[in-house]
């Protein structure tokens, strides 16, 4: 669950890299110690806001990590550079247990049926969602969201127990909420964030908001009474240990002709891809999935963000000597119009950046067997920063943060 941004312009990977830039003295020791205070709409300044830039890789961890060793070196910076890496865990977790996004998504729709005939149920989700509990804390945060695209990291905590254990709704549906809505909406951090709290990612471990830590850390802010909160925090449910998968390799592309590139908003920086260079390209595609986060719809300012941050990308690959790109239509089957694109380019392999699990996931999953049939290969070049970093992501955090260290010096970073 970490920080993001509203934006009144329309996204680039320049925005992010001068955000980047211009937070790079506060990444060390300022950081750590203001990291966790909420001062509200008017006052950021203590969160870098670069996650909806992480999420969509216009910028990349690495960049991130870079400016963060640079400004500060390794102790200075340790907990900012971990908190990025949070972000590549919670990714290398769910792509190590995939079984847990397939239940998830069934776990909501089962939810939303069930939604369809409590009326008290679909009444009080209606009231959560529109900011009209009566908890003043909550309500804030749920219309902030919903107008901005925005939660502070420990307000995302804080609102996801409240809605779990004070209020006593499903918290795939406050899941399916935040997706909704954020523009840094990521299936991993999001979905095992509301686990976490929830009791399942840590079989029995659940947070529990409490009245004097809101006090605390939204500096005064809000002043919640005890008696208004939930005074414990039973796991919600039992959970199976999910099966776990070997960790993905990346599919090579192969030489010759009829390469085309396909830009997927998992990815927004393809000119970094190795081995995916302007020349070796004879055409590109971009598609969208962002509507497909949740059969709910989606919120307008993620929808925008994630749209203008996949159009300029489109821009940048012109700019730089690829090939025309053409905007695949958002309207028709999203894999159909893959294949359709490529027989029509003419090419032999489609090669795209790693798509992790979730919405954009299912679109080239379903594309995969339809391009085969066309006798076209599909391959997905996994960056090294996540291929390093995912065999470690088959337990919690804390044993993978150990491995911190030697992931940063194998990424050529100083402090490593």
């Amino acid at each position: 669950m970490s920080e993001v941004a509203n934006e009144s312009a329309a996204p680039s990977r320049q925005m992010g890299l001068d955000r980047m830039t211009a937070f790079a003295p506060r990444m060390g020791g300022d950081y750590a110690r203001l990291r966790n205070f909420d001062f509200g709409p008017s006052d950021r300044s203590n969160v870098s806001m670069l996650s909806p830039y992480l999420r969509h890789r216009l910028i990349l961890e690495r960049e991130v990590v870079a400016e963060a060793l640079s400004a500060h070196g390794p102790e200075a910076a340790e907990k900012f550079i971990q908190e990025v890496f949070w972000r590549t865990y919670w990714k290398g977790w769910l792509e190590r247990h995939p079984g847990v996004w397939a239940a998830y998504l069934s776990d909501l729709e089962g939810v939303l049926t069930t939604c369809e005939r409590d009326a008290d149920l679909a009444r009080r989700l209606a009231d959560a969602e529109a900011g009209k509990t009566g908890l003043a804390c909550f309500d804030a945060w749920a219309r902030e969201l919903v107008e901005t695209g925005y939660l502070h990291n420990h307000a995302r905590m804080w609102m996801a127990s409240l809605w779990v254990f004070t209020l006593g709704l499903p918290w795939q549906i406050g899941a399916d909420f935040f997706l909704r809505h954020l523009l840094d909406g990521d299936p991993a951090s999001n979905t095992l964030g509301w686990r976490w709290v929830s009791g399942l990612q840590t079989p029995g471990k659940t947070y529990l908001a409490r009245a004097d830590n809101i006090a605390k850390f939204t500096d005064g802010r809000f002043a919640p009474a005890p008696a208004d909160m939930a005074d414990a925090a039973p796991a919600t449910s039992v959970d199976a240990r999910p099966s776990i998968s070997a960790a993905p390799v990346s599919q090579a592309l192969q030489a010759g002709p009829g390469v085309g590139l396909l830009i997927c908003e998992e990815d927004l920086c393809p000119e970094t891809l190795p081995g995916v260079s302007p020349d070796r390209l004879d055409a590109a595609a971009a598609i969208s999935a962002v509507d497909y986060r949740s059969p709910r719809g989606v919120g307008a300012e993620a929808m925008m963000f994630t749209i203008g941050a996949l159009e300029e990308c489109c821009q940048r690959v012109e700019t730089g000597g690829g090939p025309p790109v053409k905007r695949l239509n958002a309207n028709q089957n999203r894999a159909q119009a893959i294949v359709d694109w490529a027989v029509a380019a003419e090419l032999q392999t489609v090669v795209t950046a790693y798509v992790p699990q979730g919405p954009v996931r299912a679109v080239i999953e379903a594309a995969r067997p339809l391009l085969q049939d066309q006798g076209i290969g599909l391959a997905m070049i996994l960056r090294d920063w996540d291929a390093r970093a995912w065999q470690h992501a088959d337990r919690g955090f804390f044993p993978f943060k150990k491995n911190i260290p030697t992931l940063i010096g194998l990424s050529g970073l100083c402090g490593g």
